[in-house]
Order: C-alpha cells, then structure tokens, then sequence
C-alpha cells in the first residue's frame, strides 16, 4: 500500500505488533539499570578523588534517565501492566525524582491527547501560541509565556519544573488526588539533609542533589526539543489530528547508541506518539518496520541543533514555522 493513502488510523494498526510486551525483558534491563546506578552511587561515595566522585554523580544522573523512562513507560501502560511488583518499584522512582503517579498521569496523558495544539497544550508540557495570539496578550502573560520557555527555565528544571511544576503546583490544584507532591518533596530534602550530615557536603549534595539537578535538566530539554524543533508543523486547533501530530510535531531526537541507552530511546518519540503503548526497548524496531515513520523532523544534541531548538517561540500560521522572539518583534 502506498504510505501516503495510509491513515492515522491504519498507521495505528501497523504499530499493533510492537506492542507487545517482553515482560522477562522489562525486568532485566530495568535490574541493570539499577545496578548501573548503585555503582555509579557507590563510586560517588567511596572514590578518593574528588573529579571521580564528580563524574559519577553526572554519569548517575544520566543514567537516571534511563530508570525515568521506565516510569515513563509503565505509567502509559507499555511495561509492567498488572504487575504488583512493578508498580510498587515505579512508585518509589517517582518519590525518587519528584513526579509521582497521580501528577504524572494527569499531566502527560493530556499532553498525549493535545500535543502541540494551540491553545490547549500548556498542561503537560511548555506553551505554544502563534505570533499574532502573543501580541495581542496583556504584558504579564507575555513575560510568564517566555519564562516558562526560557533556556535557563529547561536547564534549571529542577526548581521550576520538578520542585514547583510537579510537586507544590498540582497539590494547590487539588489536594486530595495530589497528596503525593509534598511528600516527593520533602523526602527529597530530607534525604539531601541525611546525605550531608552523614557524608559531608561536598559528598552528600554530589549524592543527592547533583544527579538529580542533571537529569531535570536533560528531561526538561528532551522534552522541549522533541515538540519544538525547526522542521516541525503544525495544524490550527479546528484541523488538528492525533496522527498527524505524533508524525510532524514530535521529533527523532537522533543520537549514538549510547545516548539512546542513557535516554530509553525517547528519542523516538514521534513514534512513541503514535502508540504510546509500544515499550521503549521496541520502538526502533517499529520505526525500522514503518514507511511512514522512517522520515521525521529530526534534531540531535549537536550544539548548532540545541541552539536551533532553544530560539523557537512563537508558531507563524502564514510561513508554516516557529519563529524566534527576536524574528516577531522585528516584524
């Protein structure tokens, strides 16, 4: 069949056969994954030098990465579904990295549902508008838009994001289904103070707080670049379709196989969104067996790429492409 007559609908029949699950499969590689990170812990305790105990902190916090995407995974139900045991480890990754079940659920399934609309799509993932609705917006809304895509907002994620974004914010919205923020919250800072007053400063906050700062950072871009990047289009809210979304305004994040490994293939994540439900140990599988799927926008960690992405603000209907602050204003 001719790959341009196939519908969203079709397509999301030919992605039917990965989803199956490889349960023996889930178990060993998320096993190894956490081994990688108790040695890279442990190297961070015990190292005599102080650049080896640094560099195993930031390798532990991207390896974090790795261990978030199986939350990632289970919470959509591609891994792990009915597994008592699972469900309690991905509970305490989630304590772990401050994005518990309840917000995460709330969140990331209504970015799935409205990825990329205009006007709509805030909840779940950084805001999108078009140049004109911008300019027309009171001066407050305009500042809180460009904080909340502001590069230091994604390197920084840890305090706006995750602290705020995903523990206090959802709580204050409704406290009784979001209890668990708080909680995350707490137990992060009290495992920081129980680091440093049995490990030393230095030792406690290399434990705790780096790789935690590292992997919110790397998380928080990911999740930027793979809806905001320069070959991505996008359709207004009357003509907006799921299928079409997942093709041409989710990236493949291109990357050597050991940034795949770190990042749980998400990269892939305009296949991720077309079947959501295709476990990430699948997905290049699926891309490779897919016409349609072997011809995204891409972009890569190449810092001219990282740039390009970062400049990206506001959506211009009448060229068909994001364009920066600098280009609107200009205009």
């Amino acid at each position: 069949m001719n790959a341009m007559m196939r519908d969203g609908a079709e397509l999301n029949r030919a992605t039917k056969p990965f989803v199956a699950e490889d349960r023996a499969k889930t178990w060993r590689l998320l096993l190894t994954t956490l081994m990688v990170i108790g040695a890279l812990h442990a190297t961070t305790v015990l190292a005599p030098w102080l650049p080896l105990k640094l560099a195993s902190s930031v390798l532990v916090g991207l390896v974090y990465v790795r261990l978030f995407i199986f939350f990632h995974d289970y919470m959509h139900g591609a891994i792990g579904r009915g597994s008592r045991a699972m469900s309690a480890v991905m509970s305490v990754v989630g304590f772990l990295i401050m994005t518990v079940k309840s917000v995460w659920k709330e969140t990331h399934n209504y970015h799935h549902k409205h990825n990329s609309k205009l006007i709509g799509s805030s909840i779940g993932s950084y805001p999108l508008l078009t140049a004109r609705m911008y300019k027309v917006l009171p001066k407050r809304t305009q500042f809180a838009y460009r904080f909340a895509r502001h590069p230091l907002t994604i390197v920084l994620g840890y305090v706006p994001v995750f602290m705020l974004g995903m523990t206090l914010s959802p709580f204050f919205r409704d406290k009784r289904r979001h209890w668990g923020g708080p909680i995350a919250l707490v137990l992060h800072l009290g495992g920081v103070a129980l680091s440093v007053w049995g490990l030393g400063w230095t030792t406690g906050l290399l434990v705790t707080v780096l790789p935690i700062v590292v992997v919110t950072a790397v998380g928080a871009y990911l999740f930027y670049a793979q809806h905001n990047f320069p070959d991505m289009q996008l359709r207004g809210r009357r003509d907006w379709d799921y299928s079409y979304a997942a093709l041409h305004s989710s990236s493949m994040f291109d990357m050597g196989p050991i940034g795949h490994w770190l990042t749980g293939n998400i990269g892939y994540h305009h296949v991720h969104h077309l079947n959501h439900r295709i476990p990430f140990y699948r997905l290049p599988e699926a891309m490779a067996a897919i016409p349609e799927l072997q011809n995204p926008g891409r972009t890569s960690w190449h810092p001219r790429d990282v740039m390009g992405c970062l400049r990206l603000a506001l959506w211009d209907p009448e060229q068909e492409r994001m364009l920066s602050f600098k280009e609107v204003l200009s205009a």
